[in-house]
């Protein structure tokens, strides 16, 4: 989740507002980020990183050649491969063997066409950021995304993290709180589980916190409690014995169990994790990604299942 500015005659990074990028907001040029990533995806050939874009880029087709001369657009995931209509994403097997393992999106519309770069709310679902999206019971859609239960996008990204971050907060807020939010996000999308989770602080945590939240969501791609229960070829359900983090168990404002608790369990009727209701077998057919923030700087942390 990067924001990106014109500023002083490049594309800068830069946390700001009212679309003007300030000496004091500015963090570094943006190609030093987009080259740091390049690295990473030669350097793990199996990896997958999506990139969302602020964007605040006026120059004409500024975007799209930054990325080329980062040497990015070798592993482009195309637009034209993208589900227009919230069909199933390609496998994450698919997506390496193709070497389409940079997903980018602005939050300009007309890039799509110009540049070759996906307009986000087309396929992206997101609840609110911010002081609304950690509201206990509440899981907003975000006023630019469509609802989160709609069938027409096939993302979706749950902000976890209030307005004004706190870094001593972090600790209880990446425990149950998180838990909790999970499903009620989960129930708000129509029982589709996040496949981003956007968070302040991620090392923080009362217990497993985050790190714990994720393996959890993506166990539930094979029935399993957590991901490392999950046993490759096995049918779904089929899981390994683990010990989990000490959480407890805690339930939605509707009743169900969250598919963070220790129940085993999971969520009240069937997972489902993307158009089709098929139940998921393999555990590469689904991606869980987990951005994570400190303040004003946002990292990106990779989860590929």
């Amino acid at each position: 989740m990067l924001d990106m500015y014109d500023f002083e005659g490049d594309i800068w990074l830069c946390h700001s507002f009212r679309g003007q990028c300030y000496n004091f907001t500015a963090f570094q040029p943006a190609i030093n980020t987009l080259r740091e990533v390049e690295a990473f995806l030669r350097e793990n050939p199996t990896e997958i990183v999506t990139i969302i874009i602020e964007d605040y880029v006026h120059t004409p087709k500024g975007l799209i050649n930054l990325f080329t001369n980062a040497g990015l657009d070798k592993y482009w995931f195309p637009v034209s491969k993208m589900p227009k209509k919230g069909e199933d994403w390609p496998t994450v097997t698919e997506m390496v063997q193709e070497n389409n393992r940079l997903v980018v999106f602005t939050s300009i519309a007309s890039k799509e066409a110009e540049e070759g770069i996906a307009y986000q709310w087309k396929y992206l679902l997101e609840n609110e950021a911010g002081d609304p999206g950690v509201k206990p019971g509440s899981c907003p859609s975000r006023k630019e995304s469509k609802p989160l239960n709609s069938k027409s996008a096939s993302l979706i990204l749950m902000n976890y993290f209030p307005t004004y971050p706190v870094e001593t907060e972090a600790c209880k807020e990446h425990s149950t709180p998180l838990a909790q939010m999970v499903g009620t996000c989960y129930k708000a999308a129509g029982n589709v589980v996040p496949n981003f989770l956007a968070v302040n602080f991620y090392m923080r945590s009362d217990g497993g916190g985050v790190f714990d939240a994720v393996d959890r969501m993506n166990g539930q791609t094979c029935g399993c409690s957590t991901v490392t229960a999950c046993q490759a070829g096995a049918p779904f359900g089929s899981c390994k014995n683990v010990t989990l983090p000490n959480v407890s168990p805690v339930t939605n404002t509707a009743g169900s169990t969250s598919p963070l608790s220790n129940t085993g369990g999971s969520f009240t009727g069937s997972v489902q994790f993307s158009k089709s209701a098929s139940t998921i077998q393999s555990s590469n057919s689904f991606v869980l990604f987990l951005f994570l923030s400190i303040s004003s700087s946002i990292f990106i942390i990779l989860w590929i299942q």
